[in-house]
């Protein structure tokens, strides 16, 4: 990785394809290689992030292997987290964008891990699934969430899409594509609102608009684009990278989760065949887990995210730290208080885990049969409370690491404050609060769960 302060530009050599990205710092903005009225630019890009007219380019495609089953999977999982595990840290200091690590995921063969048997995946089971998340999260939870979204859309596509769209997406996945999001959007009244548009013209749509929180989308080959239609239906897009009109802005600057790249993609009259536009709002009319299946990834990411904040904690302890004078003692690792809190986070993260399975098996269960709205909301419900616990064991366990390792574990060239950074932001996805909402409403009055990708 390089810069120029000149340029004001970042350029990543990744498989002999260069990538060039604007840096956090550059508030906000893509510079204008062409004149536009502001006006003009007001009007769609209302977060005053300008539309670069250099052309978007692709990601190098990389032949992916095909894994064969859970077994596959898991160990591949566990070979990428020892690769990850190296630099986490690192990366995450100088904002290096994980592309080595992201590629070794795609060529694995683990980017396909739940594509249907019927269209020549593995379909791996959700407590594979999740355990597979929560492997590579221990290592580096920013690569954990880069290819998140793409699992999501992938189960979604198995209720929204047609045939023939099924047939094309999915071999594509098993031919090393890699999807990325375009759904949320900043400015509007609540996470489910869209501004962003997509109309028809001609035999084609064309898209306008801005997407913010998307992550996976500087790493991907296509674009997932969420967008209401002229009936104010949600439609979902699949953009390929390298279309006019598509720019991936690298303008995040979340203190956590420094890596995810989850910025601004912007769409200026952004052309797409229609076999390649999916009728997102067919999943409200049926019963679905598809939101259960989210947040189940989510959990596994925050349940790695609090092991590798114990793992951290334990070693510096023993390696590093030095006992506390009333202690009486050689090793911190033998005061009393210090052995009772490291006892009491190993017990609240097995618990947290432990829940992440029991919600796995849930959805393996569910799955196997015709979804109606009550086994619908035992998906959620299920996921919901692993999602609890492994929300509050990542805070604790990433806050616990400091107080417990003393004040030489909060220097700079250890970057431990990573794993509450991470924490923090990752479990901002969703609020905490209403899971607690929703199993205790579920539990006293029999209420169902809100059907959406937030529970």
């Amino acid at each position: 990785m390089f810069f120029s302060r000149n340029a004001a530009v970042y350029c990543y050599e990744v498989s002999m394809v260069t990538f060039t990205t604007t840096p956090v710092d550059n508030t906000r903005a893509v510079s204008s290689a062409s004149e536009r009225r502001e006006s003009d630019l007001a009007a769609v890009y209302p977060h005053n992030v300008k539309a670069s007219q250099e052309h978007d380019v692709a990601p190098h495609l990389l032949p992916a292997k095909v894994l064969q089953n859970d077994a596959e999977a898991i160990a591949a999982a566990h070979e990428l987290a020892a690769l990850a595990r190296l630099h986490a840290a690192r990366r995450d200091q100088e904002r290096a964008l994980p592309w080595s690590e992201i590629e070794h995921f795609t060529r694995s063969g683990l980017g396909s891990i739940s594509i249907p048997r019927a269209y020549g995946g593995p379909e791996v089971s959700f407590v594979t699934l999740a355990e597979v998340f929560r492997i590579i999260s221990v290592a580096d939870p920013a690569l954990g969430q880069i290819p998140q979204n793409q699992f999501g859309i992938l189960h979604l596509l198995q209720g929204s899409a047609n045939e023939q769209q099924k047939q094309s997406l999915f071999r594509s996945v098993l031919d090393g594509w890699r999807i990325g999001n375009a759904g949320p959007e900043r400015g509007t009244k609540n996470t489910l609102e869209l501004k962003a548009r997509i109309t028809a013209d001609g035999d084609r749509f064309v898209i306008n608009g801005q997407k913010f929180y998307s992550t996976g989308a500087l790493f991907a080959h296509w674009v997932a684009v969420k967008a209401l239609d002229d009936q104010g239906r949600q439609m979902m897009a699949f953009v390929k990278r390298g279309t006019p009109g598509l720019r991936i802005v690298d303008d995040w600057s979340g203190f956590g989760q420094r890596t995810t790249a989850s910025g601004t993609v912007l769409l200026d009259n952004v052309p797409v065949d229609a076999e390649n536009v999916i009728d997102n709002w067919r999943l409200s009319l049926t019963p679905n887990i598809q939101g259960a299946v989210s947040q189940l990834i989510q959990a596994a990411i925050d349940a790695g995210i609090a092991r590798g904040a114990i793992d951290d904690a334990i070693a510096f302890v023993r390696d590093r730290s030095r006992p506390w004078i009333d202690a009486k003692v050689e090793r911190a690792s033998d005061d009393l208080y210090v052995i009772a809190d490291i006892g009491k986070l190993k017990l609240e993260l097995h618990a947290a885990e432990a829940l992440l399975r029991k919600a796995g098996q849930e959805l393996d269960a569910i799955n196997a049969s015709p979804i109606d709205e009550h086994a619908a909301a035992r998906a959620s419900i299920a996921v919901a409370r692993a999602k609890v616990l492994t929300t509050e064991i990542s805070l604790l366990a990433s806050e616990k690491l400091f107080e417990l390792a003393g004040s030489r574990a909060t220097l700079a060239e250890f970057n431990l404050d990573r794993h509450w950074r991470n924490a923090r932001v990752h479990t901002l996805h969703d609020p905490v609060r209403w899971k607690y909402h929703a199993v205790g409403t579920w539990h006293l009055n029999g209420t169902l769960p809100a059907r959406h990708s937030w529970i």
